[in-house]
C-alpha cells in the first residue's frame, strides 16, 4: 500500500498539468482570436472543442483506470499533451492548431481523469489486491488547486511579455506536463483484481445524483462562458492593456488560492447548502459587474470577488458529489458533466456577446446561475438530512471519506474551470 505522503505528490502534479488548459483558457481563446485568422466565434468555437476533447477522456476513461493502470493512462496522456500542445504552438497553420488542440485538450483530460478517480478512491473502503492511493482526498486536491492556480498566475503575468501570437498558452501547457511526465512512476500499475471506482454495487442516491450532475452541467457552462470571454472584455469593452488584464487574472487567481484555504480550513460546520446557494447567487452577481465593466475598477472587482467565490462554492459542491456515494462514483459522474458544461462555455460565451453584447451576455448567464441555484441547495438540504455533517474532516457520512475539493472538474472538477 502507498503511504499517503508517497502518492499525494503525483496525483497532485497530475491535477496541475491536467487543469492548467482551462485555466489558461482567456488568453488562448484570445490570443488565437487575434494571433491567428479566426473570428471571435470560431476562437471560441475552438476553445470549446479543446475542452470538450478533455471532457470525452473523462467520460471514457474514467472506469477503466484501475483496469489499464494509472501509471499507463498518467504517461500516454502527458505525452499526448505535450505532442498536441506544442504541435499547436509551433505552427500557423489553422487546421494543424486546430488538430493539436484536439490532441492535447485529450490528453490534458487524461492526466485529469487519472488524478481525479485516484483522489476519489482515497476515501473508498480498501479492497483486496488493490493498493490505497492514500486517506487524505480534500488536503491532495486543494494542493492541486493551489498549485494550477500559482502556475496559471505566473503564466498570465508571463505571456504579455513574451511578444504577439498564439503560441505562448499551449507551449506553457506542453511544458508542464513534460516537467509532470517523470513523477508517473510512482502511481500504481495495473493489478489483476483490479476494479473501477464506476463498478459494482448499484449508486446510492440516484435522483440526487443526476439532479446534481445535471445542474453542474449548467452551472460550470455559465461561469466558462464568462470566463472564456473575460480577456476580450478586458481588452475591448474596458480598454485595457493585455498586461493590465494579464495582471488582473494573476490577481484574481490568487484570491482564488485564497478561497481554496479559506474553503479547506472551514470545511462543512456550516454544511453546505448556504455556500452552495448562496455562494452561486453572489457569483451571478460578479458575473454581471465583470460582463459590464467599461473600466479597470469594474473589471478587476468583478474578476477578483469571482474568482475569490467560485472554488469555494465548487469545492462543496464536489464535496457534495462525494459524499453521494463512499466509493467516489458519483463524484466522477458529476465532474465529467461539469467538464461538459466547462467545454460548451467558450462557444456559448462568445456566440451570446457577439449577438448581445458583454452586458446582455452577464444578466443571461447570472439569470441561469439562479436558476439551477434552487435545485443544487435542494440537494444539499437533503443530502443534510441523511447524515450529521462532522464538525471537522469534511465527511459528511459516518462511513464517508472527507469531501473532494475542486475546481471545474473534477475531471473541470474544469474551468475548470
Amino acid at each position: 500500500m502507498f503511504a499517503p505522503r508517497t502518492i499525494a505528490w503525483p496525483l497532485v502534479a497530475l491535477f496541475t498539468a491536467g487543469y492548467l488548459a482551462p485555466y489558461l483558457l482567456p488568453t488562448t481563446v484570445g490570443r488565437l482570436d487575434s494571433g491567428l485568422p479566426l473570428t471571435t466565434t470560431q476562437a471560441g468555437a475552438l476553445g470549446s472543442a479543446l475542452l470538450l476533447s478533455s471532457a470525452s477522456a473523462g467520460f471514457v476513461l474514467a472506469s477503466r483506470v484501475e483496469r489499464i493502470g494509472a501509471r499507463t493512462l498518467a504517461r500516454v496522456g502527458l505525452t499526448l499533451a505535450v505532442l498536441g500542445y506544442g504541435t499547436a504552438a509551433l505552427t500557423d497553420s489553422v487546421p494543424a492548431v486546430v488538430i493539436g488542440a484536439l490532441i492535447g485538450g485529450l490528453g490534458s483530460g487524461t492526466a485529469t481523469t487519472v488524478a481525479a478517480t485516484g483522489i476519489a478512491a482515497m476515501g473508498a473502503p480498501p479492497r483486496e489486491g488493490v493498493r490505497a492511493w492514500g486517506t487524505d482526498p480534500h488536503r491532495t486536491t486543494t494542493l492541486g488547486l493551489l498549485g494550477v492556480s500559482a502556475l496559471a498566475g505566473a503564466v498570465y503575468l508571463t505571456v504579455p511579455h513574451l511578444g504577439p501570437g498564439h503560441g505562448q498558452p499551449p507551449a506553457a501547457i506542453a511544458l508542464t506536463a513534460l516537467a509532470v511526465w517523470p513523477l508517473t512512476g510512482r502511481l500504481p500499475v495495473r493489478t489483476a483484481t483490479a476494479h473501477s471506482p464506476l463498478d459494482g454495487t448499484r449508486l446510492p442516491h440516484r435522483r440526487s445524483g443526476t439532479v446534481l450532475a445535471a445542474a453542474m452541467l449548467c452551472w460550470s457552462l455559465a461561469q466558462n462562458a464568462l470566463w472564456g470571454v473575460s480577456g476580450r472584455i478586458g481588452l475591448a469593452q474596458a480598454h485595457l492593456t493585455e498586461a493590465t488584464v494579464g495582471a488582473v487574472f494573476a490577481v484574481a487567481l490568487g484570491a482564488g488560492l485564497l478561497g481554496v484555504t479559506v474553503a479547506g480550513a472551514v470545511g462543512p460546520r456550516f454544511g453546505r447548502a448556504v455556500p452552495v446557494g448562496g455562494g452561486t447567487a453572489v457569483i451571478a452577481g460578479c458575473i454581471v459587474l465583470s460582463a459590464s465593466a467599461a473600466d479597470l475598477m469594474s473589471f478587476a472587482a468583478g474578476e477578483i470577488a469571482w474568482n475569490l467565490l467560485y472554488p469555494v462554492v465548487l469545492s462543496y459542491v464536489i464535496g457534495l458529489a462525494a459524499s453521494l456515494d463512499p466509493r467516489g462514483r458519483w463524484a466522477v459522474l458529476v465532474g465529467s458533466a461539469s467538464s461538459l458544461g466547462t467545454a460548451a462555455g467558450p462557444l456559448t460565451g462568445s456566440v451570446l456577446a457577439e449577438r448581445a453584447g458583454y452586458p446582455v451576455m452577464g444578466v443571461v448567464l447570472a439569470v441561469g446561475l439562479l436558476v439551477i441555484a434552487v435545485p443544487m441547495t435542494a440537494v444539499a438540504l437533503r443530502a443534510g438530512r441523511w447524515a450529521p455533517v462532522a464538525p471537522r474532516g469534511g465527511a459528511a457520512y459516518q462511513h464517508s471519506p472527507a469531501p473532494l475539493a475542486g475546481r471545474e472538474t473534477l475531471p473541470d472538477i474544469t474551468r475548470a474551470a
